[in-house]
């Protein structure tokens, strides 16, 4: 098992990206969803933790295929899925991998929100660290993603706000921008085939940290979108986002009830994983590189929801 830290600074305040983070997700998904693949929503309910208190679970499957990179397509069924499991207790979440097809791949991560620049040590004291792990700092305006998923204006570098005022971002900015906040998330990746999992679980890194910083880049820059929705209006668009996608990857949806337990506001849940999105078409170097395969369009950049639009206007 390979563990790493990462710590993803944002110009928010942890209350803000409660909602974003939220927004994204739903977002983010419906965007990668397409005829037949895509992220079918399974459960989103409500739960209990004897530790953490109330929360939400959810559970999704993304299914994949064609999406995967085109070396793994060559070794996997055409049709598979990958189980995502998430237990929200904001600030702090679990999200849980596994594989349809590899039963002993499995990717295990725990992320905690503080507003700081990222300073904050041995954050989780976890007993399942063995020893010293790596800690990796992404800079969301800065660091590089494929260019493939680069798209200017979810560019932090370029992106001002209207509505906050925040941005663009410029070289040293988590040394000064106020507010600031961090993700921290411990990833562990889990994959027991001997002679393959050195490699295995070191690509995986390299893939989960591109997603990463994707999603973090999307979450500040799509900020005009979601800034001053309640938690209420983020929890309809959640719904109705699941709804469409469902829809839209060709699945009989049933109605998906989006339910909270009473709890503080300050500790208001919800769900939380990484984003979806499309696994890198780099091979790794033990494998053969990639045939050229046309790739297909995303799906559309919005899903329009009159109401909201509607009531935004009416303000």
């Amino acid at each position: 098992m390979l563990v790493k830290e990462y710590r993803i600074c944002m110009p928010l305040t942890t209350e803000e990206y409660r909602v974003g983070q939220l927004y994204t997700i739903s977002k983010h998904s419906h965007q990668e969803s397409e005829k037949g693949e895509g992220v079918e929503v399974v459960r989103n309910e409500p739960h209990e933790d004897p530790v953490h208190g109330p929360g939400q679970f959810t559970e999704k499957r993304v299914h994949l295929s064609s999406k995967l990179p085109s070396w793994a397509r060559a070794v996997t069924p055409r049709i598979f899925y990958i189980t995502e499991k998430a237990w929200n207790y904001y600030p702090y979440t679990i999200t849980e991998y596994t594989c349809s097809f590899l039963p002993k791949f499995s990717i295990y991560i725990e992320t905690k929100y503080e507003d700081n620049c990222g300073d904050s040590e041995n954050i989780f004291r976890s007993d399942k660290i063995l020893g010293d792990h790596e800690v990796s700092f992404l800079d969301i305006a800065f660091d590089e993603i494929p260019e493939r998923y680069y798209r200017s204006l979810e560019d932090p570098r370029f992106f001002s706000s209207a509505k906050t005022g925040r941005g663009p971002l410029r070289e040293g900015w988590r040394q000064h921008t106020k507010p600031i906040m961090c993700s921290y998330k411990l990833v562990s990746v889990k994959f027991e085939v001997w002679g393959l999992q050195t490699r295995v679980e070191q690509f995986v890194h390299k893939v989960i940290r591109d997603i990463l910083l994707i999603g973090h880049r999307q979450a500040f820059t799509w900020v005009d979108e979601w800034c001053g929705m309640t938690m209420e209006e983020v929890r309809r668009y959640e719904r109705e986002t699941q709804e469409a996608t469902n829809e839209i990857i060709g699945l009989v949806a049933p109605t998906i009830s989006v339910s909270e337990v009473g709890q503080p506001t300050a500790t208001h849940s919800a769900p939380a994983s990484a984003p979806s999105t499309p696994l890198s078409d780099e091979a790794p170097d033990f494998l053969a590189p990639p045939k050229a395969r046309p790739r297909k369009k995303s799906a559309p950049e919005t899903l329009t929801l009159p109401a909201l639009r509607e009531r935004a206007s009416a303000e």
